[in-house]
């Protein structure tokens, strides 16, 4: 048996502790013969390779081709500077829109203007917030058709569009779904002229249906407030907003409850109660689901519907939130009633430049009506928007001044004096006018985005066109929208004199006259208190006119202020595009009523 002690010296011998440079030689070796190996492998794999077919080789030299030009021109651009990069890339801008306007295929001869050219003026004016559109030309307002629809509700109070649907709400806690149909062809191009309302019915059918049909309906329920699991208002419901991509839709009410539906069957999605008083202005921010609400809590909040989320609050008005718009950038415009203020809000920038109202000028005031709340805000553009008043004022404002630009004092005129008879309970009153002739609100307010045209509301029986001026320091009226043979447009004694500089004196000697006026109903196209416009184009950038959808009630939608004569419901105004552009001649409007 032999062991370690019995075997020689000799034979007996002992292993050595591996040292560091020992085991470096070998992982080296190791690595060594792995390399080997694999550079064996690949050769194998080459010379298998090379005797395939010829086809595959020359797809792999493509393919390595294409791979060694797409690093070469990644090299390229990595060396280039900022201002080669802004080169390189309008370049390639400029030949995706040449080739947009070679599928037009248009003959040069026929057009006096490059449309390269015209497109790209647009596109960096849209980018950076500019008027840029000049509509004002190519619309015929006189022209326009006029279609009356309503539920059987109480008064509308708001309304938002986004085509082809209309929704409405009203003070009986209802949201409504129209669906808006085309107008009839009333323009035929290089063809017959078909007037308005001569349109032959079909033979042997029912005649064509231009009334907005209803599509959806809800309605709150008064008993429920005790229920906060309740998804639906309780109370009125005071303003109403859709967004740009159809998916929600959105209302807010006495209620203090900002509800979210899903726009195609108005199923509620989330109900958010963080207001802690009634909800009376909603926009959103235009192409994103980013949302502002105004409140009369005095706070704007900002909503995120891609989350259904609250994302933060805004401060600073002193009196009640009563509108708020917006456009593409991440700010919005709001005003505070009789704060008498309109604060421009820059989220980003978590800054708000305040514009005051109120002030008169020496020599241009508003003939003694003093301006006690801005109630109504629309945006032009990113650094212009207009705001109407209790006095009947329509205001001009830029973003880099604290003061309108330009006032248009009574843009809607003089409600007559109170009768005698209505003011006293005795048999045979006073004859005397128990009080002059006050000013008509701006109760609706509504603009084509960067554009020159502005829309404005109230109780004398039109809505009214503006424009704003090519040097943009001034607007200028347009006459009334639909008014035709049928429709004549309302000009009260002495109005016109006041907004060219009259005397007010006028106006009120000649209150009895105005007020005939008045009592003929039948010469208004528009019956009763303006509470919301929303306008959508017809066409690519609205080629072929545009669409206003008008709120109508028989009372202001955030009180019971003014009683008028009327039917609580909506009005649609398909008003056309300007013949001229067709080289024809238009026929008057015309309306369809209930």
């Amino acid at each position: 048996m032999s062991s370690f002690f019995t075997v020689p010296a000799s034979q007996r011998k002992r292993k050595r502790a591996e040292t560091t440079s020992s085991l470096a030689i070998k992982k080296r070796n190791t690595a060594t013969r792995t390399t080997i190996t694999s550079k064996a492998r690949r050769r194998h794999d080459r010379d298998e390779s090379i005797s395939g077919s010829e086809s595959e080789s020359d797809a792999g030299l493509r393919k390595d081709s294409e791979i060694e030009e797409e690093g070469s021109t990644g090299s390229e651009h990595e060396d280039e500077t900022a201002a080669e990069k802004r080169l390189r890339l309008a370049e390639r801008y400029l030949e995706n829109i040449k080739g947009e306007v070679d599928e037009v295929r248009f003959d040069a001869a026929e057009i006096d203007k490059d449309l390269i050219a015209e497109r790209l003026k647009e596109d960096v004016a849209e980018t950076k917030g500019r008027l840029y559109r000049h509509l004002a030309s190519n619309l015929s307002f006189g022209s326009a058709s006029l279609i009356r629809f309503r539920a059987d509700t109480h008064p509308t109070t708001s309304v938002a569009t986004c085509p082809p649907y209309a929704y409405t709400v009203s003070k009986d806690m209802s949201l409504i779904k129209w669906r808006i149909l085309d107008p009839p062809p009333s323009i035929k191009c290089n063809s017959e002229v078909v007037q308005r309302g001569t349109e032959k019915k079909p033979e042997g059918g029912p005649t064509p249906r231009r009334r907005p049909k209803q599509v959806a309906f809800v309605k709150g329920n008064k008993h429920k407030v005790q229920d906060t699991s309740y998804q639906g208002h309780v109370d009125q419901i005071l303003a109403v907003a859709a967004s740009q991509d159809g998916k929600f839709v959105v209302t807010g009410g006495r209620d203090r409850r900002l509800i979210v539906w899903n726009a195609a069957d108005l199923r509620p999605l989330r109900v958010f109660t963080q207001h802690r008083d009634a909800v009376t202005g909603l926009a959103f921010r235009r192409g994103t689901n980013q949302l502002y609400s105004g409140s009369k809590d005095r706070t704007i909040k900002i909503w995120s519907l891609d989350e259904l989320a609250y994302v933060e609050t805004l401060f600073g008005h002193q009196d009640e939130v009563v509108d708020i718009a917006a456009l593409a950038q991440e700010r919005c415009v709001s005003v505070g009633a009789r704060d008498r203020t309109a604060r421009l809000w820059k989220v980003v920038e978590e800054t708000q430049l305040v514009f005051r109202g109120g002030g008169e000028k020496k020599g241009k005031t508003s003939r003694g009506y003093t301006e006690g709340s801005i109630d109504r805000v629309a945006i032009i553009d990113e650094e212009m928007f207009v705001t109407g008043s209790d006095n009947g004022s329509l205001s001009l404002w830029v973003a880099h001044k604290k003061k309108p630009i330009f006032t248009i004092p009574l843009a809607h005129g003089l409600s007559p004096p109170i009768d005698p008879s209505e003011a006293s309970a005795e048999q045979n009153p006073d004859p005397t006018p128990v009080s002059p002739p006050q000013p008509r609100w701006i109760t609706a307010l509504a603009t084509i985005p960067y554009s020159d045209i502005i829309l404005s509301g109230s109780w004398d029986g039109n809505i009214r066109v503006w424009k704003v001026s090519d040097d943009k320091k001034r607007i200028e009226s347009l006459g009334p929208i639909a008014h035709g043979p049928q429709f004549p447009a309302l000009t009260l004694v002495g109005v016109d004199d006041v907004l060219n500089g009259g005397m007010l004196e006028h106006v009120a000697m000649n209150g009895g006259q105005a007020r005939a006026q008045e009592d003929e109903e039948s010469s208004k196209p528009v019956k009763g208190v303006v509470t919301d416009i929303s306008i959508f184009e017809r066409g690519e950038r609205g080629e072929d006119g545009i669409c206003v959808v008008a709120a109508l009630a028989t009372e202001h939608r955030l009180g019971r202020w003014i009683k008028m004569k009327g039917k609580n419901g909506a009005v649609v105004i398909e008003v056309p595009a300007a013949a001229r552009r067709c080289g024809i001649e238009v026929s008057g409007g015309g309306s369809a009523d209930e």
